[in-house]
């Protein structure tokens, strides 16, 4: 440090002030030998309370405080990053959980379709037989139906022949064979 006083003494020596010529470069009338005496005095000043050491300290700190922030933002990068890896995998896991029950979803569905169809397809066959028999019964009640109707007729038609051809000694001679009938079968 010493050195670089030295030399900023020297130099400011060597100014152009010695080329003024006719009066000294020592005396007080000089404005270059002035400013030269307060810088010595100032630079002086400035060692005798270690200023360049303070100043230097405070450099260091501030240095040391300088790597203490890239460290912790090298930290919390590195910390960032696992984060971001943690939530990939996260978003990776939720995307397959997600495909998961999509296809869940779809086999769910297509087997509720398919006991929709078989559903149908029961309802159909069991309308089918309600059908079948309400048609079967629908039938035999219309041949039930013809028949009484038949029996209507032909009893209607036999009234008319037996009483076209009935004469009082043909009833009386059924009446005697109806009686002996039920007389036997009683018996």
């Amino acid at each position: 440090m010493k050195r670089i006083v030295l030399t900023s003494a020297l130099s400011l020596i060597a100014a152009p002030a010695f080329a003024a010529g006719d009066k000294g470069f020592f005396t007080l009338a000089n404005t270059d030998f002035v400013v030269l005496i307060a810088f010595l005095l100032f630079v002086g000043i400035l060692l005798y309370y270690k200023v360049p050491a303070k100043v230097g300290e405070m450099l260091d700190a501030r240095a040391t405080g300088i790597q203490a922030e890239l460290d912790e933002a090298r930290a919390l990068r590195e910390e960032a990053q696992a984060l971001l890896a943690s939530y990939e995998r996260k978003q990776k896991d939720v995307q397959e959980q997600a495909d998961r029950i999509v296809e869940s979803a779809k086999d769910e569905a297509a087997r509720a379709a398919e006991q929709a169809k078989e559903d149908i397809r029961t309802s159909v066959a069991r309308r089918m037989v309600a059908a079948e028999e309400q048609l079967a019964s629908a039938q035999a009640g219309a041949v039930k139906e013809v028949r009484d109707r038949a029996v209507v007729a032909a009893v209607a038609a036999a009234r008319e022949v037996v009483a076209k051809q009935m004469t009082a000694n043909n009833a009386n001679a059924l009446i005697d064979d109806a009686i002996k009938q039920v007389e036997a079968k009683l018996h």
